[in-house]
């Protein structure tokens, strides 16, 4: 990645978020989806790549990864990491409505944290379908209701306020936490067998004066409504929901690092083995 003194929001991303939240959750993902040497593995909305990374060693040097995000920045920095052992990883841009991939190409695909920001859900995980094989699976990761999220619920809310726009409009990363939402893309595209279970860790995020900051900063890659504001708008923004957000941070704090619950729900799902 690049060392320069105004990171894009796809490096702070990476380097705030990345080892606190993304690595931790692949971890739990990877516990549901089992990859197997030599299977053909897709990452749909890849980000920075930590679940692409993660599986490159469990598919070994005879497996196959495709990672795809819509997002250039994110593949960027995906790039510029260190590879991994094991497979190695096809980095490609695309959106996932359409997948330039060929029917029944892949054993599983992966897909963290982004079935919440597709435009059209249900074109998306018929897609999936169509590039699994015959009794391929899915796993897929979506954070639970903001309300179960009390800093980010108090962090959203007031920005939602000073932006003069609706919670709709910037809660996007917590859209899709109906369970039953979730189970009805999968089954209406043709799934069997699934299954949504909850699951929940304790995150521990560094630079808790910060928080705000680089929330707002990362947001700006995947909701309109941060990623309009210029820089002006943005400082004052941020002013502003740090002084809203501090009393509810200060029940999380613990030492220098905001610590909390996170909340998801996992979903796995199979193709017919006919």
């Amino acid at each position: 990645m690049r060392d320069q003194q105004r990171p894009t929001p796809a490096e702070v991303y990476e380097r705030f978020f990345g080892p606190t939240i993304s690595d931790p959750w692949t971890h739990v993902l990877l516990e549901y989806a089992a990859p197997q040497p030599g299977e053909h593995v897709l990452d749909v909305a890849c980000g920075t790549g930590s679940v692409a990374r993660h599986v490159a060693p469990l598919v070994d040097t005879h497996g196959k990864i495709v990672a795809l995000d819509v997002n250039p920045d994110m593949l960027a920095v995906a790039r510029a990491l260190p590879a991994p052992a094991g497979a190695t990883i096809a980095w490609q841009q695309a959106n996932a409505i359409s997948l330039d991939l060929a029917d029944g190409a892949f054993d599983l695909v992966l897909c963290q944290q982004g079935l919440q920001f597709f435009p059209d859900r249900t074109a998306s995980v018929r897609e999936i379908r169509r590039v699994l094989t015959k009794g391929g699976r899915v796993a897929i990761s979506v954070w639970q209701a903001l309300r179960r999220h009390p800093v980010y619920e108090t962090l959203l809310t007031a920005t939602a306020r000073h932006l003069g726009t609706t919670l709709a409009t910037v809660d996007v990363p917590f859209s899709l936490w109906d369970a039953e939402e979730l189970r009805a893309l999968l089954s209406d595209a043709g799934f069997q067998r699934i299954e949504v279970t909850p699951r929940s860790l304790i995150v521990q995020l560094p630079a808790p004066e910060r928080f705000v900051q680089l929330t707002v900063q990362g947001a700006a890659m995947s909701i309109p409504a941060f990623a309009q504001l210029d820089d002006a708008a943005r400082c004052a923004l941020v002013e502003a929901v740090t002084e809203e957000t501090e009393s509810v941070a200060q029940r999380y704090l613990d030492g220098d690092a905001l610590t909390f619950p996170m909340h998801t729900h996992i979903a796995m799902a199979y193709t017919s083995s006919t």
